[in-house]
């Protein structure tokens, strides 16, 4: 998965930083604001993709004494800047340009060069965003797209996907504005191509921010992985309940699970530590992304014994 993702960004970096490079030389030789607005955009997407990959790159530090559960969320908290980057910069940047466009209009020239650059920029994203949607319907199965993203626990997948849609629905905006500009000769339909351009990077942002939020702040694993836990423990014969299964995400592959368990009343102690090894080894062997496991013995609301136990021991 994060081989997948890694190579994901890397493309989109890439394609980005060329596609930024040809906009700005285009907007600076046609006076283009959708122009300057698109170049904006993608410089943008260049320096989310170099946050993204830093942040992976942060996310595999081992634990340590400050951080004893590892440092798996650094790539919720730098997907989470690339929202704000998309938002403060991509979006704010774009519909200033695009107000100022409105107010103090200039005339567009040289508008095949915008044309050209316009369809290089739309074989260039059109590619990124077809190997970040492959990977992404790869990762989804079954699963609708929404409920996709939604579940889903590596924010890279879905961050580099929504970035180029956007970037392909700017591509198209800032084509009819310059194409109406160049028909009418108003340049009115320019600044407004800049502005709707702002508000598609504004609606991606809070979508973003919204989908990385609960990440960040500590979301469980889903349902199917908390009630295959809870069978895995109820299997054995000295667990007569399941109390809670407490689980969260360290990482899009590193869970933390909390289990309390109710044993049968004449089981000796040093049988629930065998139990309480065999759940843990059991955990390990199903579900890799499992790498700590803390299990408490309960009995009508009473502790009696805690063992905690690393799935990577």
């Amino acid at each position: 998965m994060a081989g997948s993702s890694k190579k994901v960004i890397i493309a989109a970096l890439i394609g980005n930083g060329l596609i930024a490079i040809t906009k700005f030389i285009a907007a600076g030789m046609t006076r283009s604001s959708a122009m300057l607005s698109e170049g904006i955009h993608s410089l943008v997407d260049t320096g989310n993709q170099v946050l993204l990959l830093y942040g992976m790159f942060k996310s595999k530090r081992p634990a340590d004494k400050e951080y004893p559960f590892g440092h798996g969320r650094e790539i919720y908290f730098w997907s989470f800047i690339v929202a704000i980057l998309i938002f403060a910069v991509g979006a704010g940047v774009s519909v200033y340009e695009g107000v100022r466009h409105l107010i103090h209009p200039q005339e567009i020239g040289n508008s095949y060069v915008n044309y050209i650059v316009l369809a290089f920029a739309m074989v260039f994203e059109g590619a990124a965003w077809l190997y970040a949607w492959k990977a992404f319907n790869k990762h989804r199965g079954k699963k609708g797209y929404f409920k996709a993203v939604h579940d889903g626990k590596d924010p890279t997948m879905f961050v580099v996907l929504f970035e180029d849609s956007a970037a392909l629905l700017g591509l198209l905006v800032a084509f009819v504005g310059v194409l109406l500009t160049d028909i009418t000769g108003n340049s009115y339909f320019d600044g407004a191509a800049s502005i709707i351009i702002g508000l598609i990077l504004g609606a991606t942002a809070i979508w973003l921010a919204y989908e990385t939020k609960s990440l960040l702040i500590g979301e469980s694993a889903d349902e199917k992985t908390v009630n295959r836990l809870k069978g895995i423990a109820l299997a054995h014969d000295e667990v007569e309940a399941v109390n809670e299964v407490l689980t969260m995400h360290l990482g899009p592959e590193d869970i933390l699970v909390n289990l309390s368990v109710d044993f049968v009343n004449d089981v000796m102690a040093d049988k629930v530590e065998e139990v309480v090894a065999e759940i843990t080894r059991e955990y390990r062997e199903q579900f890799p992304a499992v790498k700590r496991v803390f299990i408490e013995a309960e009995e009508r609301g009473k502790k009696l014994l805690s063992s905690g136990r690393a799935a990577n021991d």
